[in-house]
């Protein structure tokens, strides 16, 4: 990753674990591939991923294009192998290679171009919902982290990222600076998962022929 608009190296604090949020802080693949990760596992595990992958293809950082042409089932062997790179290693190995391949057919290999030419954070949101995995919340949280941590603020990024990108909020992994932050994003997340949950029962509850004569 790219300097922050201070000038310093940033540091990242998402993983918990010195080495991986050091990649995340130095390469815009790793931190995509994180993102990408982050679902059905404790965030930790999904940031933490990127660097595990690259120890084990041997690099000290991930390319776009070696992951693009990899062979697939080697590629899977890489995820599944223990401790296993996520819950469903085969889906999400599929998952990161076409998202490379993506980036390799529509931005050169180069992640950093997804946002380094964005001018309005519209612009950024659409791009990054355009990427394979890539949902509009997870799209959202991505441009939130962008903003709030990496240094890319593109006019409108805030309202672009929706909830996510409110300064002072809990509500992402766009908001883990170290682990207190961490337990606070973790609550809120178990909250509105109960709030949901409880939405849901309601609604059901209401269908015609559910209550009881």
């Amino acid at each position: 990753m790219t300097p922050s608009d201070s000038g310093k190296d940033i540091t990242l604090r998402i993983a918990q674990n010195p080495e991986a949020d050091e990649l995340l802080g130095r390469s815009p693949l790793a931190a995509l591939v994180g993102m990408l990760l982050d679902q059905q596992v404790p965030m930790e595990w999904a940031f933490t991923g990127p660097y595990t992958l690259a120890e084990r293809m041997g690099a000290d950082d991930l390319d776009a294009g070696r992951i693009a042409a990899y062979d697939p089932d080697a590629f899977t062997e890489l995820f599944t192998a223990k401790p296993a790179l996520h819950r469903y290693p085969g889906s999400m190995a599929q998952r990161v290679q076409q998202l490379c391949q993506y980036l390799v057919a529509e931005y050169d290999g180069d992640a950093s171009a997804v946002w380094r030419t964005a001018t309005t954070g519209d612009e950024l949101l659409e791009r990054l919902k355009a990427l394979p995995g890539f949902g509009e919340q997870k799209a959202k949280i991505f441009l939130a982290l962008l903003g709030k941590q990496l240094g890319v603020r593109p006019t409108g990024w805030r309202e672009a990222a929706g909830p996510y990108g409110e300064a002072g909020s809990h509500r992402s992994v766009a908001d883990i600076t170290g682990p207190e932050s961490l337990v606070e994003v973790r609550a809120y997340k178990q909250e509105a998962k109960a709030a949901a949950k409880k939405a849901k029962a309601a609604k059901t509850a209401k269908k015609p022929g559910t209550a009881r004569k």
